[in-house]
C-alpha cells in the first residue's frame, strides 16, 4: 500500500510556503517580541467575570467596539475586530483579492497570507533610511494595479514612520487606479505622529489597522479595522461568526473604560525609556542604531548572529533580523531595570570582540 504523501494534497501556493515562526524561548529577560513589559493581570481593574460560558458571545461585539469608538471618536459603526490583527488581513485579502503590494523590510504577514490566499505578492525595497522609495512605488501600483497596499508606519521591522507625503501621494495614486491603502499603526501610540485618522474622511480608498496588543494586552489577540461602513460590510460577508470571544469582549471592554489611564502611563515609561536606551546605544562605537517612533529599537552589527546567542547565553533574548537585514537586531523596550542589564551585557560583549 502506497504511504499517503500529504504535502502533495496540498495546494501548490501551500506547499511553497513557509510558516510565521513565532518560537517561544524560555528566557530571564524577554525583549523579542515588541510586547509590553509592565504586567497586566484581570485583577487589576475586574474583580469578578460573570459570564455565561454556555452561551456564544455577542457576534457583533458591540459593547466592546462602542468602548473603542469612543478612544478614537469614530463611529462603532466604522469598527471591526479580529483576533490579532493578523485575522483582519486574512480578511481583507480574502475579501479583495490580489495582487497585494507592500514595501519591504516590513511585517512578514502580508506577504505569508497573499501566499496562502493564493494571490500575488509584490515587495518593494525601502530606500537606504527605510523611508518608502515612492518613485518606485508609484511605478508598481502603476504596472501591477493591485487590489491592496498594506503600508506599516511606525514600520516593523526599523521602527520609523513613513513620509507623510509620500503616503498621501501613493493614496490619492492608489485612488486613481481602485486600490485600497491600509496602513497599519499596531506601534502608532509610541509615535510622535499623530497617525492616518485624520484622513479616513478624505479618501475613500484609506483603511486603518490598530491593535491592542502592543499595549498591554497581546494575551487578548484584538485588532481592529477602522474603515468606511461600505468597506467593512463586504469584509463582514467573509468574517467568521463569533470570531471575538466572550471573556476578551468583556475583559477589553473593562481595560478600556477603567484602565485605560494606567495604558497611557505604561505607554509613556515606554517612550521615556526607548529615548534613554537610544541615547546609551548611540555611545557604542560598534553599533549603527536607527531612531524609532516603536516601542523597540533596531541595531546593526558586525557579526550579529554571535552577539545574539551571547546575549541569549547572558539570559536576554532580543530578534535576530539578519534573515530580513544584514547583521541586525531588534530590541524590544524592557522595564528600566531590564534595559540596564541588556545595555551591560551588550557593552560587555562588544568590548570582549574587541
Amino acid at each position: 500500500m502506497n504511504k499517503l504523501k500529504v504535502e502533495s494534497l496540498a495546494r501548490k501556493n501551500i506547499q511553497k510556503l513557509k510558516p510565521y515562526q513565532a518560537k517561544e524561548i524560555s528566557c530571564k529577560i524577554k525583549l523579542d517580541a515588541n510586547e509590553s513589559p509592565f504586567a497586566v493581570k484581570i485583577s487589576d481593574f475586574i474583580s469578578e467575570i460573570n459570564i455565561p460560558l454556555n452561551r456564544y458571545p455577542d457576534p457583533e461585539a458591540i459593547v466592546l467596539r462602542k468602548a473603542l469608538s469612543k478612544k478614537i471618536k469614530l463611529s462603532y459603526e466604522n469598527i471591526m475586530l479580529g483576533n490579532g490583527s493578523d485575522e483582519l488581513i486574512y480578511y481583507l485579502i480574502l475579501t479583495f483579492g490580489g495582487p497585494v503590494l507592500y514595501p519591504v523590510p516590513t511585517f512578514a504577514m502580508y506577504g505569508i497570507i497573499a501566499q496562502s490566499v493564493g494571490v500575488e505578492a509584490i515587495e518593494c525595497k525601502l530606500d537606504k533610511d527605510f523611508d518608502i522609495d515612492d518613485e518606485k512605488f508609484l511605478k508598481l501600483v502603476k504596472l501591477k494595479k493591485p487590489r491592496l497596499i498594506f503600508l506599516s508606519s511606525p514600520n516593523n521591522p526599523t521602527g520609523n514612520t513613513f513620509s507623510t507625503d509620500k503616503i498621501l501621494k501613493i493614496i490619492e495614486f492608489a485612488q486613481k487606479n481602485s486600490s485600497i491603502v491600509v496602513i497599519d499603526e499596531a506601534y502608532q501610540p509610541f509615535s510622535s505622529e499623530k497617525g492616518f485618522l485624520p484622513f479616513l474622511k478624505d479618501y475613500e480608498n484609506l483603511l486603518i489597522l490598530r491593535t491592542l496588543s502592543k499595549i498591554g494586552f497581546a494575551g487578548l489577540r484584538l485588532g481592529y479595522l477602522i474603515g468606511k461602513k461600505e468597506f467593512l460590510h463586504e469584509i463582514n460577508k467573509v468574517r467568521l461568526p463569533y470570531n471575538i470571544d466572550s471573556i476578551t469582549q468583556y475583559v477589553a471592554t473593562e481595560a478600556l473604560n477603567k484602565f485605560y489611564p494606567q495604558i497611557k502611563k505604561f505607554i509613556s515609561e515606554i517612550i521615556k525609556e526607548r529615548q534613554r536606551v537610544y541615547k546609551r546605544l548611540l555611545k557604542i562605537k560598534k553599533l549603527k542604531v536607527y531612531p524609532s517612533e516603536a516601542n523597540f529599537i533596531l541595531l546593526k552589527l558586525k557579526n550579529s548572529k554571535e552577539v545574539y546567542k551571547k546575549l541569549l547565553k547572558a539570559g536576554i533574548l532580543v530578534r535576530d533580523l539578519s534573515s530580513m537585514i544584514d547583521n541586525a537586531l531588534r530590541v524590544t523596550i524592557g522595564t528600566k531595570e531590564e534595559n540596564e542589564e541588556f545595555l551591560k551585557a551588550l557593552e560587555t560583549i562588544l568590548e570582549e570582540k574587541g
